[in-house]
């Protein structure tokens, strides 16, 4: 008898069944694509979508603001009231979230603003990659251990690369992705990449660390540009590579066309 691989939906439509519908549980993958293409967005629904399931998710970003990221995504028309959000704007008030977390009766996305952390740590230079992983990680441990946290997204590598100058990629990235699987989460990365698509990530070594690599981009048709997205990888799963237009509506990604130019 084969075992059943538990999955975690993408929550876009036509996408999953490309998936055998969904990711595997504890993956840990790569959403790469070039600017505008809606990685942060694929990615926060995600944990939004597992949140309105009862279900805890952390999203640290190392860039963009809560403020931002919040104000983005109540433009997307998704319920914030529909789930609970607990916001980490100083490492002093993770136990205060965590608090809020278990007292509340919806499922949580814990979102971790490092921006207003960078700012609150004086003693931490930027260019301390140790330093600056290990608050990443402290806070991933902590979060995971007394929530029973599930997802996990990092926004993003690149902006990860620039706190933390990397002596040996090969090496230090390896024990970053094998962190990651210890901690059983399903682990969303966005890489950014360069507007040539040369390639998936920046020391192109993520690639084969990764469990699975989703790529969506910007692509030219006619007058228009069209969201496309793919699997480019999925461990422990059959993939269908077809290519896929996107497209978000009424607070809803779908992916079509696979496998077809769509006609516009």
């Amino acid at each position: 008898m084969v075992e059943q691989i538990e999955r975690v939906k993408t929550y876009i439509q036509g996408f999953d069944d490309a998936l055998q519908g969904g990711i595997p549980k504890g993956h840990v993958v790569l959403i790469s694509g070039t600017a505008g293409s809606m990685k942060s967005s694929i990615s926060f629904n995600i944990l939004f979508q597992e949140a309105k399931a009862g279900k805890t998710g952390l999203y640290i970003s190392l860039e963009q603001s809560y403020e931002s990221l919040y104000k983005h995504i109540l433009n997307m028309g998704l319920n914030l009231n529909l789930i609970n959000i607990e916001h980490i704007d100083d490492l002093g008030r993770i136990g205060e979230v965590v608090n809020g977390t278990k007292a509340s009766d919806k499922g949580t996305i814990i979102v971790a603003d490092m921006g207003c952390i960078r700012k609150e740590i004086k003693d931490i230079r930027i260019g301390d990659n140790k330093s600056w992983l290990n608050v990443i990680k402290n806070i991933v441990k902590k979060i995971k251990a007394e929530t029973h946290c599930e997802n996990f997204v990092l926004d993003s590598l690149s902006a990860l690369y620039t706190l933390s100058r990397f002596e040996d990629p090969r090496v230090e990235l390896f024990y970053i992705f094998e962190f990651l699987r210890d901690m059983g989460l399903t682990t969303f990365l966005i890489s950014e990449m360069p507007l040539d698509c040369s390639k998936y990530s920046e020391y192109e070594i993520e690639d084969f660390l990764s469990d699975g690599i989703i790529y969506v981009r910007l692509t030219p048709f006619r007058r228009n540009v069209v969201r496309e997205i793919s699997v480019v990888k999925m461990r422990a799963t059959a993939c269908n590579n077809d290519v896929y237009s996107l497209e978000f509506k009424n607070g809803q990604f779908q992916a079509l066309y696979g496998g077809q130019n769509p006609l516009l």
